[in-house]
């Protein structure tokens, strides 16, 4: 299924896409680095599913993804513009009531907005652990390396496969430098701004971000529902679509 993009400007004047499935409350699902809302959540069925059971899915493509905008001057890039840009996004399309959630980079998004003072109903966290969250420097380094590799890496090595990816998705690594630059670290402290309801949804085979435990211990109010996968993989399994419903539903 393809769904075509809307579009709207970000306070900095970024044309931003999203796209939209489904009717009813609304509940925002952002991507993970280096992919789009096609890929995401809708080309394996999430979004699918999440509306099937009553919701209208709003998928944004991050800034740098998808059909959204990646520019290269460094301005467009301060701390937290993808927060900043969800924020503009909710405003928008005059959002009050929502549900949020995202998949790895789109988790990391959807807590730093909290963080920032954003109070959707409840949140979801995909692939998602507490290092990933508290300890983005040691992250960061891997993807610029990703970045700094994309011409002379070989098959085997730790970076072939993001390489690959990106490649794939056709991001702008000029762009996606500076995008990875506005990343900050929520430290555990931060989290007691975490009190909705909470679900932690990760691959049994995921440790990118590290421990999902860890991250639901952390929390005032979080489950964790494991599904099988990869942190790569688990995005594909029908199962990651059937957890975020049966959470809503609850």
């Amino acid at each position: 299924m393809t769904i075509k993009p809307q579009f709207f400007d970000a306070r900095d004047g970024v044309r931003l896409a999203w796209r939209e499935m489904g009717a009813g409350a609304p509940i925002l699902l952002l991507h993970g680095l280096f992919s789009n809302a096609e890929v995401n959540w809708i080309k394996f069925g999430t979004a699918a599913r999440v509306a099937e059971a009553g919701y209208r899915v709003i998928m944004p493509d991050l800034r740098v993804h998808g059909s959204s905008d990646a520019p290269h001057e460094p301005e467009h890039y301060p701390p937290d513009v993808l927060v900043q840009d969800l924020e503009d996004l909710v405003a928008h399309l005059d959002l009050a009531d929502f549900d949020l959630g995202g998949f790895s980079l789109g988790a990391r998004t959807s807590v730093r907005a909290v963080v920032a003072g954003m109070r959707p109903k409840r949140l979801i966290l995909g692939g998602m652990g507490l290092a990933g969250l508290a300890g983005w420097a040691k992250r960061g380094q891997f993807f610029q390396r990703v970045i700094a590799d994309y011409d002379t890496a070989k098959r085997g090595d730790d970076t072939w496969m993001s390489i690959q990816f990106m490649k794939t998705m056709k991001i702008d690594r000029v762009a996606a430098r500076l995008l990875l630059d506005s990343f900050t670290d929520t430290t555990p402290d931060m989290l007691a701004a975490l009190t909705m309801p909470t679900l932690v949804v990760c691959g049994d085979q995921d440790q990118d971000n590290g421990s999902a435990g860890d991250l639901v211990a952390a929390l005032p109010d979080a489950r964790l529902s494991t599904i099988p996968g990869t942190h790569m993989s688990s995005v594909t399994r029908p199962e990651l679509g059937e957890a975020i419903a049966a959470f809503l539903a609850a």
